[in-house]
């Protein structure tokens, strides 16, 4: 099989592309999970030998974290993490409170009742049948928020919530990492659908403001653990 030379250009353009965004999806991995560390400075250099490639598709991946507020790069300091702002979480995750309560009050006021059976059936669930993988379950409690948010029909709240959701899930993901956290998921993603199912706005809320709280608190405790131990073990001093 032959190529003309523009369809040869374009196969290239697009395994250029594919490349770059599989090295987008590591660095945000190593940066989630604390292999890179806020204030940790390297060089385009670096990141193309540590991850056996070009220059280029480097620069792309490094370039679009830095436009989504993960990396900082400086005219001759090179690149570096940016500092973990704690305040900048907090105030996301209060947002998901105002927006998914918003939800709340929409689900509990719709005309017609909203269907919640798909949640139902991953949420009511005898312990037994709970699932106890920490990266599935953090996929499906996004998924969880998402569908309350989704179900009011607002489409540009629906959008902001998943910017929210996106620029929190660097830290978001730790809640499941311990076994008692995921049953306490469990235990109150089922209370908050009761309380929808019998359209009781008050207490679904309630109960819902006390679970994304929670949560917070749980996440700020384990980041901080897990930077001062990968701080440790690199001999770094904590911030």
């Amino acid at each position: 099989m032959s190529f003309s030379g523009g369809a040869l250009m374009t196969a290239k353009t697009s395994q250029a592309n594919l490349l770059a965004e599989q090295l987008y999806g590591k660095l945000k991995d190593d940066i989630f999970n604390f292999r890179l560390l806020s204030g940790e400075r390297f060089t385009e250099s670096e990141m193309a030998q540590r991850y056996n490639v070009s220059r280029t598709p480097i620069r792309d991946a490094l370039y679009r974290l830095e436009r989504e507020g993960y990396l900082q790069v400086g005219f001759r300091s090179g690149w570096s993490v940016r500092p973990f702002d704690f305040e900048r979480f907090e105030q996301l995750y209060d947002l998901r409170v105002i927006l998914e309560r918003a939800a709340v009050q929409s689900i509990c006021e719709a005309e017609q009742a909203v269907d919640l059976s798909e949640l139902q059936a991953i949420w009511l669930v005898p312990p037994e049948e709970r699932l106890a993988d920490g990266a599935q379950l953090s996929l499906l409690d996004e998924a969880f928020h998402q569908a309350l948010v989704k179900a009011t029909g607002n489409l540009e709240m629906t959008r902001v919530h998943r910017e929210v959701t996106e620029k929190i899930r660097i830290i978001r993901h730790l809640d499941f990492t311990k076994d008692s956290r995921i049953t306490a998921t469990y235990e109150e993603h089922a209370q908050i659908l009761r309380m929808l199912m019998q359209r009781k706005e008050l207490q679904a809320g309630m109960l819902l403001k006390s679970h994304i709280e929670t949560s917070k608190a749980e996440v700020r405790k384990i980041t901080l653990h897990m930077l001062y131990t990968a701080r440790e073990k690199l001999g770094l001093k904590s911030a």
